[in-house]
C-alpha cells in the first residue's frame, strides 16, 4: 500500500484532487493499492513566501504519509512557469523532507484547464454544454474556471461541487493528450513510491 498526501491551496481541490488521484490509480496502477488521504490545505502565498509556514506543512505531510509514503504538491500555476517554479519549490521540500519522495505539479494554468482538455467528455454533466467551435488550447486562458462556466447553462461554476463532479467525468486519455501539465501529474504519479514487498 502507498500513502499519498497532497498539498493544494483551493477548497476544491481538497475535495477533487483524491478523485482524480483514485481514477489515476485504477487507470494508470490498478495492480497497486494507494491509500489517498486528505489533502492539507494552505494558503499559497503564506506557503510558499513563509519559511516557517513551508516547513509545518511539509512536516505535517510527511508525518501523515508515513515512511514509504508520497506527498504530492498541488497549486494553480497562474502566470508563473510550472517548470520553474515547480522545480524552486521541489527544491526546497526536498531540503526539509529528504527522507520523502515529494512531487511537485503545477497545473497550466488552473486546475479546471484539464477540464478543457477533455471538455467534450463533460458534455451534459452538471449543464456543462461543449461548443467544438469554441474549443481552445486548454493551457492558454487565464481564467479557465471563467471558460468553464460559459460552457454551464444557466448556473455558475462553483468549486467545492462542480470540481469534484467533473474529476470524477472527465477522459483522461483526452487530458493526458491535449495538456503538458496534466501529462506532468501522470508522469509523476508513475514515478511515485513503489509499494514494499510484503
Amino acid at each position: 500500500m502507498i500513502n499519498v498526501t497532497a498539498i493544494v491551496e483551493g477548497d476544491g481541490e481538497v475535495i477533487a484532487l483524491p478523485v482524480l488521484l483514485r481514477r489515476l490509480n485504477e487507470w494508470l496502477t490498478p495492480e497497486v493499492y494507494v491509500d489517498v488521504g486528505y489533502p492539507i490545505r494552505v494558503r499559497r502565498d503564506r506557503f510558499l513566501n513563509k519559511d516557517d509556514e513551508f516547513r509545518r506543512h511539509l512536516t505535517l505531510a510527511a508525518n501523515k504519509c508515513g515512511d514509504e509514503g508520497w506527498i504530492l504538491i498541488l497549486f494553480d500555476a497562474d502566470d508563473d512557469c510550472p517548470a520553474e517554479l515547480g522545480q524552486e519549490i521541489l527544491c526546497r521540500a526536498q531540503i526539509i523532507a529528504p527522507h520523502r519522495k515529494i512531487s511537485v505539479v503545477l497545473a497550466n494554468r488552473e486546475y479546471e484547464a484539464w477540464f478543457i482538455a477533455a471538455a467534450e467528455s463533460l458534455q451534459g454533466n452538471r449543464g456543462f454544454n461543449y461548443d467544438p467551435a469554441k474549443a481552445i488550447d486548454p493551457e492558454r486562458p487565464r481564467d479557465a474556471k471563467g471558460w468553464i462556466e460559459a460552457c454551464m447553462a444557466n448556473r455558475s461554476y462553483g468549486e467545492t461541487t462542480d470540481q469534484p463532479a467533473f474529476s470524477a467525468q472527465i477522459d483522461l486519455q483526452l487530458a493526458f493528450d491535449r495538456s503538458r501539465s496534466f501529462r506532468k501529474l501522470c508522469s509523476e504519479w508513475n514515478k511515485r513510491p513503489q509499494a514494499p514487498n510484503p
